[in-house]
């Protein structure tokens, strides 16, 4: 909100002084966090993409701990994007369309509460559209939808290795055999969403 009073001059930026554009963060958990970044850096709008490790109770929790299971972590990505070009309500629909929400605390072999399905929000204005995407899961995939949705607590920043991973090993064992056929979904089903 502008603080401008009658007295002070108000102009419009040039595009070359320009005021960046808005930005808005939501975090998603939807299995392995290598999957759900891979699918995210394909989005026209998504500005960044960061793994970690969300809502446990542990303090600054290592891979191999969050693996463990004991943290109460969950593998997430922070998703930052421009919501003139995709607005929350889409990056949620490609969430729930990229990963099975109807599975408890797993994504096919991937099993543990790490794994779980969750929508994390730092800022409660998203709340009423976050609340609208899940009713729009539900209706579609029946009463079985286990998506958390909570505020965004205790996250960390994954490991470097963890960070753009599919981009960086797409030959690797699990990136071709599990990451790559979802990304490949993901291009065909929603090619209007690709960046160029």
């Amino acid at each position: 909100m502008s603080d401008t009073s009658p007295t002070q001059p108000t102009s419009t930026p040039s595009a070359a002084t320009a005021a960046p554009s808005p930005a808005e963060t939501v975090t998603l958990g939807g299995g392995c966090f290598w999957c759900v970044e891979a699918v995210f850096e394909q989005v026209a709008g998504v500005l960044s993409c960061e793994s970690g490790y969300a809502n446990g109770h542990v303090r600054a929790p290592s891979y191999e701990q969050v693996c463990g299971g004991d943290t109460g972590h969950a593998e997430v990505v922070r998703v930052r994007f421009d919501p003139r070009t995709i607005p929350l309500g889409d990056v949620l629909r490609i969430f729930f369309a990229t990963h099975d929400p109807t599975q408890l605390n797993r994504q096919g072999n991937d099993v543990g509460t790490q794994y779980r399905s969750g929508v994390y929000w730092e800022d409660e204005a998203q709340l009423p559209v976050i609340r609208e995407v899940l009713a729009e899961a539900r209706q579609a995939l029946g009463d079985g939808v286990v998506t958390e949705v909570a505020a965004l607590a205790n996250y960390w920043r994954a490991e470097d290795y963890h960070q753009h991973y599919f981009a960086q090993h797409p030959f690797q064992g699990y990136c071709a055999a599990i990451i790559a056929p979802k990304v490949d979904k993901f291009r065909k089903v929603f090619q209007a969403r690709l960046k160029t």
